[in-house]
């Protein structure tokens, strides 16, 4: 009898143990905390289903991944750009999802060609410019900015930076090679100063005198102007590029679930979760970034930059070719 109860405690030890394992899902994620936690806690009130977090830069993430290997206790990675999830899925981090919900809710253009990530928020690569040194009627599209009329009155970050790298190789898969690499070698030429900062400093260099024509993130303005710096943007006004070849790019955060991932069912359901209607509201109302999901209610301040004409190619198109971005900024003495 003895015998019998210390084998049924094991058993029992044995399937709480389980219970509690399958009960929690590994999130890594390359946003940042304040970002993803109040979808972390809504996710863990509706499922009971708790998430480990880990965040770090996504380059960070990438070299965890690849130590930990097989053994890898990470079940989803959430990173920000085209680029991070090519980059990822290139490496062979993702297995497909197969999800009739993620197949009807997220359009082909936000995800991975073949289900290994999905796309979860989106921003903007947009232009801020001097209202006394800008007419509107001068800006004309992404590929306008390499125009010598620019000439030393364009701000924008190093080419080190992802985003960058990400609307490069959109011009890349829109124009080809050849036409890319003399847009950017004239959107070079047209530089105020060497890239420096953020794309906050870009828009306060606007401010300042020092260049007429900021290209930033959709994100930084509106956060600017819920804060102490609005003010500036009484002279700043905001234009989304499109012309006739090309309409306003976005970058977007996405993500997949990983090879070897020890609780792929809460994986699934977590990236599910993220592409919910409710979920999609804290994306828009917390941190300012457009739903991949249409008819979702977006803010006021959201509102407030303007409408656009979002570009038809494939996210997944432009991701693939962020390697070739990096040579051709370097080519063209892009710092």
């Amino acid at each position: 009898m003895k015998y019998i109860n210390i084998f049924l405690i094991i058993i029992l030890s044995i399937f709480y143990t389980a219970k509690c394992w399958s009960n929690q899902v590994n999130l890594y994620s390359a946003r940042k905390e304040h970002l993803i936690k109040p979808l972390i806690d809504l996710f863990e009130y509706e499922t009971g289903i708790k998430v480990n977090l880990v965040t770090a830069k996504s380059s960070q993430l990438h070299q965890r991944i690849l130590r930990e290997g097989k053994n890898s206790p990470a079940d989803v990675l959430l990173t920000s750009d085209a680029g991070n999830l090519w980059k990822a899925t290139d490496e062979n981090f993702f297995q497909p999802i197969y999800s009739n919900l993620l197949d009807k809710r997220i359009k082909p253009k936000f995800r991975d060609e073949n289900n290994l990530w999905f796309g979860l928020s989106l921003r903007a690569r947009i232009i801020v410019y001097s209202l006394d040194r800008v007419k509107k009627e001068e800006l004309k599209g992404y590929e306008h900015l390499s125009n010598p009329i620019f000439k030393n009155r364009i701000l924008i970050r190093s080419s080190s930076n992802v985003y960058n790298q990400s609307l490069i190789a959109h011009m890349i898969s829109k124009y080809g090679d050849e036409k890319a690499e003399l847009w950017a070698k004239g959107l070079v030429n047209n530089f105020a100063r060497d890239p420096a900062g953020g794309d906050r400093d870009q828009i306060k260099a606007i401010a300042a005198g020092i260049g007429d024509i900021a290209v930033v993130n959709s994100y930084y303005i509106v956060n600017m102007l819920n804060s102490d710096n609005k003010s500036i943007f009484n002279s700043l006004g905001i234009y989304f590029p499109s012309d006739k070849k090309m309409g306003t790019h976005f970058n977007i955060s996405g993500a997949g679930l990983l090879i070897n991932a020890p609780n792929p069912d809460n994986g699934k359901k977590l990236i599910e979760f993220l592409t919910s209607d409710k979920a999609q509201l804290i994306y828009a109302h917390n941190n300012f970034e457009y739903p991949v999901i249409d008819n979702i209610e977006i803010p006021e301040n959201l509102k407030m930059l303007g409408k656009y004409e979002e570009d038809s190619t494939n996210i997944y198109e432009y991701g693939k070719l962020s390697f070739k971005a990096i040579k051709l900024a370097d080519r063209v003495g892009w710092k």
